[in-house]
């Protein structure tokens, strides 16, 4: 971890989980203390801290009451390679499902593609600034100027079948090859005119026919058992050491200015990075800070039969097993250690409990907590307080067509007290109910929210009645969403 996480104390940690997350003060706690368990032990000398692993973490509670949230949140906080990953579509040793291990290497790549982008932001400058030049150069090559004047449009007769073509200016050499002092000037004149309407975004959706790398490559693909896993194969070494990589190879592309420069920047940007640096900082990364969140774990318990699906369900208990105690799994990189990766588990119990996983594996998550069931209460505040709070995104949206869209304190209430009814009559599927309860209130709104510019829009008590009324909770009207 860098010097930014030496300022993410447990305290510091919960605050910022309670601008996204609403109550579960335990699970923020817990996860807290892991986190920074994380920081702590890079402190430690290299053999004491080979011996201290992370404190695995099992999320009991229904669904919808912020156990992912709190996940993909806390691996926000710390920058660290997180993955998602879903219990039930893994299978023992990968006949039916994933290989277990594919989380793993899903990680990899996760950490890789954080790295990079933390790279590129670094060299963003000089990468843009190597972009603008190549597009002048396609404007204006080395031998004179395109064509170019200051007319409306930003560009002269130059324009040859719609596509902007550099032209070498018609100018008179001297008998020392020079130009004259005066064309000299004319050119140079032309050529910083064009620097500076490129500079200034003037003339970003003119066309440029541009020389770009070819990101064609042959696939090799090698799977796994019953043609349902890539394995983590490097397929862009192998085919350079079969010499047939297109990493060298360009064409020529047709695209508008605006176009080109995204283009060329990621080109501009892997030519100043060092690729081997990056994937070397994305191992540590992975095996020392990463973060794989795996749901719907009560989904993998065993009924207690001798044969038929609960076979499978505990092959794949003993295969995360072997994973989450720790092991070296190949990816396309290298090999990964598992044994300091974080495993955060979670799944609703509904009908097994946390002591039907196999012993083994149950002794892999010793902190467990367990989340309450949200009141009505915490609707209101979800639908208030919360930075992404659903109010808040569609006051945003509503925006966009130049129409206000205000909440009132009755009317949040009401839609917290339909949504929380709804789930007591129902099936309880937790904040979840919100989306459906609101999507449906403001869906005629939305729709005529073109025809309404200027309008100012109060979402009351009253209004909510007139578009929900006493429907609110008929799952007919409003089906819940999983």
């Amino acid at each position: 971890m860098t010097d930014y996480a030496r300022d993410l104390t447990p305290r510091e940690i919960t605050r910022r989980l309670d601008e996204y997350i609403v109550g579960q003060q335990k699970a923020k706690r817990a996860v807290a203390v892991a986190l920074r368990n994380r920081w702590r032990r890079r402190q430690l000398g290299s053999e004491l801290a080979a011996d201290v692993y992370p404190k695995n973490i099992l999320l009991i509670g229904p669904t919808g009451v912020g156990k992912t949230e709190i996940a993909r949140r806390l691996a926000t906080l710390a920058r660290a390679p997180f993955v998602k990953v879903e219990a039930t579509k893994y299978s023992e040793v990968g006949y039916h499902g994933r290989d277990v291990e594919s989380m793993v290497r899903d990680l990899v790549d996760a950490a890789v593609a954080l790295v990079r982008a933390e790279k590129v932001k670094e060299v963003e400058q000089k990468a843009a600034a190597a972009a603008e030049a190549r597009i002048f150069a396609a404007l204006a090559d080395a031998q004179g100027i395109a064509e170019y004047q200051d007319a409306p449009t930003g560009l002269s007769g130059a324009m040859e079948g719609g596509i902007w073509r550099a032209r070498v200016a018609n100018v008179s050499v001297g008998v020392t090859g020079e130009l004259p002092p005066q064309e000299l000037g004319e050119r140079e004149q032309a050529r910083q005119r064009l620097r500076d309407h490129l500079a200034a975004l003037r003339i970003e959706r003119q066309p440029v026919e541009i020389e770009v790398r070819d990101s064609r490559t042959p696939t090799l693909s090698v799977m796994g058992p019953q043609g349902n896993e890539t394995m983590g194969i490097d397929t862009q070494a192998l085919q350079e050491l079969w010499g047939r990589s297109p990493g060298n190879k360009t064409k020529l592309r047709k695209l508008t200015i605006a176009e080109a420069r995204k283009l060329l920047h990621d080109e501009e940007a892997d030519k100043l990075l060092d690729q081997d640096a990056i994937v070397q900082e994305a191992l540590d990364r992975a095996q020392n800070d990463g973060i794989i969140f795996v749901d719907e774990i009560d989904k993998i318990v065993s009924s207690g039969g001798s044969d038929g699906p609960d076979v499978s369900r505990e092959g794949v208990q003993r295969d995360l097993l072997s994973v989450v105690e720790g092991c070296a799994v190949y990816t396309r990189y290298g090999h990964v250690r598992t044994d300091h990766v974080l495993f955060l588990a979670a799944g609703a119990f509904h009908f097994h409990k946390p002591s039907e996983l196999i012993p083994e594996l149950q002794g892999r998550f010793p902190v467990r907590v367990a989340l309450q069931s949200l009141t009505e209460a915490d609707f209101v505040r979800i639908l208030s307080e919360p930075k992404n709070a659903l109010t808040r995104q569609y006051v945003a949206l509503f925006a966009t067509e130049q129409v206000g869209l205000e909440f009132t304190a009755d009317g949040l209430a009401r839609l917290a007290a339909l949504a929380f009814r709804a789930n007591k009559s129902t099936q309880d599927i937790g904040a979840r109910r919100l989306m459906t309860i609101l999507e449906k209130c403001l869906e005629d709104l939305s729709f005529e929210a073109s025809d309404r510019r200027g309008q100012h829009i109060v979402v009351d008590k009253k209004l909510v009645d007139e578009r929900l009324g006493e429907t609110g909770d008929d799952t007919d009207l409003i089906p819940y969403r999983l």
